[in-house]
């Protein structure tokens, strides 16, 4: 897995019904956008989290350079 600080984790739900979890990539400490990640979750609290099979990137569009 691999991403870059402003992409999102989400973490899908384990049983029928369960939500699925998102949070924010604040910090990236492996080699080339690899784990593990300093993540803010959507309800608040700080991790370090190592993503397992069932956590997928959402990539944050990189930011574009607008000449004129």
């Amino acid at each position: 897995m691999k991403a870059r600080e402003g992409d999102w984790v989400i973490v899908k739900g384990h049983r029928t019904g369960d939500a699925d979890r998102k949070a924010l990539i604040t910090e990236v400490h492996g080699r080339d956008g690899a784990p593990p990640y300093v993540v803010e979750w959507d309800d608040g609290h700080t991790s370090t989290y190592f993503p397992s099979a069932d956590a997928v990137v959402e990539r944050h569009p990189a930011p574009h350079s607008h000449s004129r």
